[in-house]
């Protein structure tokens, strides 16, 4: 099934309470790239007889010399990382009784070689538990692929699962009810979701805060060519679909950083601020280039890296360092730190710097620090600028929240009726961006004609561009409004 409890609700433990029935051991645990250490911790603690091991390369080794002696030569417990599994697979299958996929939405991408992969596993071992508080991160359609690696055809197939409840391409499938499809879920016996009011487990509050910031306009002059020219890829008819797919890519790639970077210099200052009030941050973003501003703005405070661009033993040394209070602000990729635990007892506020397209990646984050063991309330604040891609993001992610909420909380939201969906949202990005640009132009243009006309002798005798000649005095336009919603963080 899919155990899908709140964040920090305590998944780990309930599958190791699963792990100590023998029928299912040996047992796979597969889990992310920087988590099978605290996995290993964990077993330790909760089930200290099971006999563990954490593969260690990508390609297949002789298990029995890490087996317990005199018993199975086997190790009750191989923990894997996905980035590993593709090479494992096949051996894995021939002798585990089960798996369990820790933050299962990693299986979201049916097109994937891990997703190939575990595919294998799964249809080799009898007992199969999923686990995540966010197993979908975009489109409600991919809760198909996370089921299928849990238990395959208990939905039919993808085009019986598509007639039946959603919209959309595949790549951007909308679940039309998603309430009624997570209803669906927990009667089937596919998903148990407990909440803390359910278990009378409640933390104090988290308090999520959209705050805007400032913008240096040279980040977005330093792309403007290169996003102008990729938007008008895009838009073209006559662009091949391959060509389509990467200026679509690379579009979002520029607009994104320029933004992040555009923004950069005002997070961090906004984060010297909270330090200096003596909190300690978890401080949230996306690009390395952006990673590099923030350490130079924030020079004089201790700061850790856990991000892509760290080993996982350098993740494990940043993260002891905020612990122990020898780093103040902890610098995470978005992406790095699901299910990651120990942050709880050292932050209450958290800066997400640059946004995600998906909103299940947001809670993870936050959930890093709210989460059992928090004794304070929490504040996240939301860093978002009015230019750039950030308002396009906040629409998508508006969208794609209701649908997370509706397959997992089916009890405590209505039905969504009429959801309607962009299929090509960066196209929309890209249009309204070449939009922005040309009202921009044209402002410029307004202005300095303007500018001409007031050195006449009195305001009547100002002109109106157009040529007319019924001294009114000029109204410039502004550039086009970007449609501009904070409903995600209500």
């Amino acid at each position: 099934m899919l155990l899908a409890d709140e964040v920090g609700l305590g998944k780990t433990i309930s599958a190791i309470a699963a792990l100590v029935d023998p029928r299912v051991r040996p047992c796979v645990y597969v889990t992310l790239t920087h988590l099978p250490r605290q996995v290993k911790s964990m077993i330790g603690r909760f089930a200290p007889h099971l006999d563990t091991h954490v593969i260690r390369s990508g390609q297949p080794y002789d298990l029995t010399k890490h087996g317990r002696k005199g018993g199975y030569p086997i190790p009750d417990v191989l923990i894997i990382s996905y980035s590993k599994l593709t090479g494992w697979a096949e051996t894995l299958a021939k002798f585990a009784k089960s798996v369990v996929w820790d933050e299962v939405q990693e299986l979201r991408r049916a097109d994937s070689n891990r997703y190939q992969a575990a595919r294998i596993l799964t249809e080799a071992v009898p007992f199969r538990l999923g686990m995540s508080a966010t197993p979908i991160y975009n489109y409600g359609g991919e809760i198909f692929n996370v089921l299928e690696a849990i238990a395959p055809d208990v939905l039919g197939s993808w085009e019986e699962f598509h007639t039946e409840w959603c919209s959309g391409t595949r790549e951007k499938a909308v679940v039309r009810d998603a309430a009624a499809f997570g209803n669906y879920m927990k009667e089937a016996g596919l998903m148990l979701r407990r909440t803390r009011t359910e278990v009378k487990r409640e933390l104090p509050p988290c308090y999520s805060s959209p705050q805007i910031v400032d913008t240096d306009p040279k980040a977005f002059d330093d792309v403007s060519d290169a996003c102008a020219a990729l938007a008008t890829q895009l838009l073209e008819s006559t662009t091949a679909n391959f060509d389509k797919m990467r200026a679509a890519q690379d579009f979002d790639w520029h607009l994104r950083q320029a933004t992040g970077i555009a923004k950069a210099v005002y997070v961090a200052e906004f984060v010297k601020l909270i330090v200096e009030s003596g909190e300690k941050v978890v401080l949230y973003g996306w690009h390395h280039t952006v990673y590099d501003i923030w350490r130079d703005c924030l020079k004089d405070i201790p700061v850790a890296m856990y991000t892509g661009q760290e080993s996982a033993s350098q993740k494990e040394a940043a993260k002891a360092a905020f612990i122990s209070g020898d780093a103040k602000v902890p610098i995470m990729s978005l992406r790095s730190g699901a299910g990651l635990d120990g942050l709880q007892g050292s932050s209450r506020v958290i800066v997400i710097g640059e946004l995600d397209w998906s909103p299940g990646v947001h809670e993870q984050a936050i959930g890093r620090v709210w989460r059992d063991g928090q004794e304070n309330s929490v504040s996240a604040y939301f860093m978002v600028s009015t230019e750039g891609s950030d308002p396009f993001m906040v629409e998508a992610l508006d969208l794609k929240e209701r649908q997370i909420d509706g397959l997992r909380n089916p009890d405590q939201i209505g039905p969504i009726e009429r959801l309607q969906i962009d299929p090509e949202r960066i196209k929309e990005m890209a249009r309204r961006y070449l939009n922005r640009k040309a009202g921009n132009a044209e402002d410029r243009e307004l202005s300095d004609s303007a500018e001409s006309a007031s050195s006449a002798d009195s305001i009547s005798d100002v002109r109106d561009v157009s040529g007319d000649n019924d001294n009114d005095i000029v109204a410039l336009p502004t550039a086009p409004a970007v449609p501009y919603t904070l409903s995600l963080f209500d």
